[in-house]
């Protein structure tokens, strides 16, 4: 659990959206908000380490039902999560550029990076906006390994 913190942001962020915090919950909130990036299920198994794959992904959908996260389907074959920042609703307010690392496979959150928000016909209603920007990350470029 490195990098983790006591849990209390986690508790508070469950709490708001009316989520009982129980221990597993606290724990994969805790994982996705310690990991400053978009994650895949994968990533917070590696991060809490305890809690088994079927509870982890029970506990995602009600985080994204809840609107505690919401989901980037960033190509890669796995989508990730990321909590949302809003304090009432994940909206598409929360929504920014994410960045997907075609060699390292990490997605990186771009918060100061809005996405294009585009006019839609009558009657269309948007509910979330995905804009991935794929390359090499910057720790990939200054190891080299951002040479295709």
């Amino acid at each position: 659990m490195c990098g983790m913190t006591n849990g209390g942001e986690a508790v508070a962020r469950l709490e708001r959206r009316g989520v009982k915090p129980t221990a597993n919950r606290v724990l994969v909130m805790e994982a996705i908000l310690s990991a400053q990036r978009a994650v895949s299920l994968a990533d917070i198994e590696a991060i809490i380490g305890t809690v088994d794959r079927s509870s982890v992904f029970r506990t995602l959908g009600l985080f994204v039902k809840s609107h505690l996260v919401h989901v980037i389907d960033d190509g890669s074959g796995s989508v990730k999560y990321e909590a949302c920042d809003s304090r009432d609703d994940c909206s598409v307010s929360d929504m920014h550029t994410h960045f997907y690392c075609e060699v390292c496979h990490r997605t990186f959150c771009l918060k100061t990076i809005g996405v294009p928000v585009v006019s839609l016909p009558a009657g269309f209603v948007t509910h979330a906006i995905n804009y991935i920007v794929k390359g090499v990350c910057d720790e990939c470029s200054a190891a080299g390994r951002g040479d295709m």
